[in-house]
């Protein structure tokens, strides 16, 4: 089935003060048996040929203005003048000013006018002209720019604006479109108040503005805005069946744009362990049953095939789960011939020994040379060195890459023929790893992240231990640097002359994260110690108290 065409739309966000906090006005759309029915929205609809026509009754902001602000070679002020125009018909208030440039109030308005307009009686520079009136586009600010992701039966490119409330107006619905109007909070419209239901871009953009509290914060923001980038969202189903928009802010919309670039419904909102997906035509990822503080959703497991045999390899077969080797060996569209492994902490490798005995195959990795929170009873068929290139056939290459840090075996394996990095636990998404001395090591995790930054340039993906697909990989490893860099920083400015202990320096070096969490934080903080100690930034005394050198 072909795409949809992208329909230019326009909607207002009108917003006014209310004694407890500012409001804003939404519409509940009548039942047309479409996907927009009996939603609750903000005036607005497609543009009309004749919006353009509205550049001689408008004020405040010429045509070019309108151009420059939008980002367009031409017709921006037609957006501005929809809007304007579909929250008239719509709503029955007008932003605009008589001839002494005096906001038009209800007094002056009359409902008789709105009808017209929608029966194509009249338009609405005409009436503008009959009466005066000029609408006040200097009130009116883009602050949104959002395409309805492609699946859906229709799309719309749609830019919202934001206007005052004009005064002396009064809001009401035309029994057309609209069927019900309600004045609400951002934050009780997100709680249903007034029967109110919102999804998708409009829950969205509410959420953005719940923190503002006076009408007058809302409307500076919005024309102080440098300038307002289109966002197109993704479908994803989530665990219960349900689909809706994935904004590029979720952590899962960088892969749906991926695996489901046509919305099938194929993408998924969460990692779901136990379910098979597809990530490209070599590359299947099945999370096992473990989730948990430490391993999010569960530790990813991936199947990466030969396209030409179609035999196929493990990366981290998992925790010690007979469910999960027999998921993995029913996820494989043919035989596993190969077990790799990135690291043997005890929820990565520990199913390789039962996956190769229940399939024979080969198992590489590199042993651990530290007992604790190890599996000590992996045992590779072959250790595997940095650099090494692994051709399952022609077509399907990984290589090889050592980067200790988070363990001093662990492994990354990249996958030429996608330019995809399978990370293991170098990189997590949605934080930071754990840094475990004594074979977790601070210094050599920061050097293996500068390694990939300064020496994969190429990589397109990272397919880590655990979450989503990640893309834009050099973002990554800055952040990642930089937010070390940083928590050294604060340690470094918390040690002093006087000695103090990891206990001491713990909710201070690590103020931004949670209490429950600070277990797993002083083992790198620990870590960090020993970088800066080794580094003679740092000394350790014989009571175990710490002070910069």
């Amino acid at each position: 089935m072909p795409t949809p065409a992208l329909r230019p739309s326009s909607a207002l966000v009108l917003v006014r003060d209310a004694a407890a906090g500012p409001e804003i006005l939404l519409l509940r759309r009548a039942e047309r048996g479409d996907q927009n029915s009996g939603a609750w929205v903000f005036p607005g609809g497609l543009l009309d040929a004749a919006d353009a026509d509205l550049a001689p009754v408008c004020t405040g902001r010429d045509a070019a203005a309108c151009h420059q602000r939008l980002g367009l070679a031409e017709g921006g002020l037609a957006w501005y003048a929809a809007a304007v125009r579909e929250t008239f018909e719509e709503a029955g208030l007008l932003i605009a000013v008589d001839a002494q440039g005096v906001t038009v109030t209800g007094i002056q308005l009359e409902s008789a006018w709105r009808t017209r307009l929608h029966g194509r009686e009249i338009a609405l520079d005409a009436l503008c002209r009959e009466q005066g009136f000029r609408i006040a586009l200097d009130r009116v600010h883009v602050f949104a720019h959002i395409v309805t992701p492609p699946g859906l039966p229709k799309r719309f490119d749609t830019r919202f604006f934001m206007a005052p409330a004009p005064a002396g107006q009064e809001a009401s619905h035309d029994g057309i479109e609209m069927t019900a109007h309600a004045w609400l909070s951002p934050a009780r419209a997100l709680d249903g108040a007034q029967g109110v239901h919102v999804v998708g871009p409009v829950r969205r953009l509410l959420q953005q503005l719940t923190r503002f509290s006076t009408a007058r914060e809302m409307l500076d923001w919005a024309a102080a805005l440098p300038e307002v980038p289109c966002i197109r969202p993704q479908l994803a189903r989530d665990a219960q069946g349900r689909v809706g928009p994935l904004f590029p802010d979720h952590p899962g919309w960088a892969e749906a744009r991926r695996v489901d670039p046509d919305g099938r419904g194929l993408a998924r909102a969460q990692v779901t362990p136990g379910e098979p997906l597809r990530l490209s035509e070599r590359v299947i990822r099945l999370t096992a049953t473990n989730p948990g503080v430490m391993t999010g959703p569960g530790t990813n497991s991936y199947l990466v095939g030969a396209l030409s045999t179609n035999e196929w390899a493990v990366i981290d077969p998992g925790p010690a789960d007979a469910a999960h080797v027999q998921a993995l060996q029913a996820a494989a569209p043919g035989p596993i011939r190969w077990i790799l492994v990135t690291h043997t902490h005890l929820d990565h490798s520990p199913g390789a020994a039962p996956l190769a005995t229940a399939t024979g195959a080969q198992v590489l990795g590199r042993r651990t040379p530290h007992a604790q929170w190890q599996d000590e009873a992996f045992a590779p068929t072959r250790e595997l060195q940095e650099g090494e290139r692994l051709a399952l056939d022609a077509g399907t290459t990984l290589r090889v890459v050592h980067t200790p840090g988070h363990a001093s075996n662990h492994l990354c394996y990249l996958l030429e023929e996608e330019a995809t990095l399978f990370t293991g636990d170098h990189v997590m998404q949605g934080s930071t790893v754990v840094i475990n001395p004594p074979d977790g090591d601070m210094g050599a995790y920061l050097a293996s992240l500068r390694r990939l930054r300064d020496e994969f340039a190429p990589l397109q993906w990272l397919a880590p231990g655990h979450g989503f697909l990640i893309a834009n990989p050099a973002r990554v490893w800055n952040f990642l640097i930089t937010h070390r860099e940083q928590r050294e920083a604060k340690l470094l400015a918390a040690l002093g002359t006087e000695p103090q202990t990891p206990d001491a320096l713990l909710p201070v070096v690590y103020d931004d994260v949670p209490p429950a969490k600070h277990a797993a934080a002083r083992r790198s903080l620990l870590a960090a110690l020993l970088k800066l100690r080794a580094e003679n930034r740092a000394f350790e005394t014989p009571d175990q108290r710490w002070r910069r050198a």
